[in-house]
């Protein structure tokens, strides 16, 4: 019995030492440390997919040994120790504060904006140029448009749709076949990924010039704080202040196929022999309580969970951009703090609530260069 137990105790030894250590001052000299799983860290996956990420983790094996007796077996525990995620780039510049005034937002930046005559109601760090992740897609959307391409073409996803930047999963299969309403229709209200890219990859001149033209659209939006690096938004050098996306989201409301698409509830594609169905990642466009005109979500590591929407409240159009909430839901708990702030103020619309030399409602902007 002692053979076998000595036995046992070896086997369990010689299984460890190839991935075994030894730990540091904090753990006992005599204990051993193998690391039994390890998930992949965050890669910023975007939430406009089915799941948020997981917080990474480490599970530990900690393998002691007695040292005050001859080793016949060994006691095992497990220890579980955290990995700290990475922050958002406006984390990191120090945005990220709970506003402490009448609307208590917890996004890092934030504009509310009157359409009719450009008058700010709110806004706080919205002169910062932060990562706005798959908000990037109305401007791809908005490009391809103004090419005037054939929507009912044919367009086949491929190897080079695949995302090799942060890894992420599609559910439109290499060799996926749709027209490019289609690819458009869930890269607006899904935030596909491969259709945004499929779209821009087969826009004349491929993706240099379909990146080029995204830069020269907002360039002429007056966005002078943007810039596009891929139609995705899954690069975090795809940058731009929320005055800037009040001018891509004024822009993209233009368009009625832009309007119709990024507001749909729902909408089922053909992905080799099955229907594949897709929802819009925005919960709020099938709250009745809502009247919105055109919206975009999104989220990257570096730039937190992102909003923006253009929607009437009280009979008046009015743009809201919400950048870097913190939270699966923060953005929309946001966006209805916003809209009871403004239901609550009948005076808010009227020309003489704000003037020039009067400041904004909210925080004043800090400007950040890189």
């Amino acid at each position: 019995m002692r053979g076998c137990t000595r036995l046992l105790g070896c086997a369990l030894l010689g299984f460890s030492l190839g991935a075994v250590a030894k730990t540091s001052s904090q753990t006992a000299p005599d204990a051993l440390v193998r690391t039994s799983h390890l998930p992949p860290a965050s890669t910023g996956l975007i939430d406009d997919t089915n799941a948020a990420p997981r917080a990474p983790h480490r599970t530990l094996t900690v393998l002691h040994r007695p040292a005050a007796r001859a080793t016949s077996h060994l006691r095992v525990h497990r220890v579980y120790a955290a990995v700290a995620p990475r922050g958002s780039i406006a984390t990191q510049e120090g945005l990220h504060t709970v506003d402490t005034g009448p609307l208590a937002l917890q996004s890092s930046v934030a504009l509310v904006m009157d359409e009719s005559n450009s008058n700010v109601l709110f806004e706080k760090h919205s002169d910062v140029a932060l990562p706005i992740a798959s908000i990037t897609k109305l401007m791809t959307s908005l490009v391809v448009l103004d090419a005037h391409q054939n929507m009912e073409e044919m367009v086949e996803v491929t190897d080079d749709d695949l995302d090799t930047e942060k890894g992420t999963h599609s559910r439109l299969a290499i060799g996926t076949v749709l027209s490019r309403r289609d690819l458009m229709h869930i890269a607006l209200m899904s935030s596909e990924n491969r259709a945004a890219h499929a779209l821009c990859r087969n826009y004349p001149g491929g993706l240099p010039a379909c990146l080029a033209a995204m830069n020269a659209k907002a360039a002429q939006l007056g966005m002078t704080s943007t810039y596009f690096n891929d139609p995705t938004g899954l690069s975090k050098e795809n940058v731009a202040s929320a005055s800037d996306l009040a001018k891509l989201l004024q822009a993209a409301s233009e368009n009625p196929t832009i309007r119709e698409f990024s507001t749909d509830t729902g909408y089922t594609v053909p992905v080799g022999r099955h229907m594949v169905a897709y929802h819009n990642t925005n919960s709020l466009v099938s709250n009745p309580g809502w009247d919105i005109v055109v919206q975009k979500t999104g989220y990257i590591v570096e730039a937190g969970k992102c909003l923006v929407m253009k929607a009437k409240i009280e009979g008046k159009t009015v743009l809201i951009v919400l950048l870097d909430s913190v939270g699966k839901y923060t953005r929309f708990g946001d966006a209805n703090r916003i809209k009871k702030w403004v239901e609550s103020k009948p005076g808010l619309f009227d020309a003489s609530h704000i003037t020039g030399s009067e400041p904004a409602v909210g925080v004043e902007p800090i400007h950040v260069t890189s």
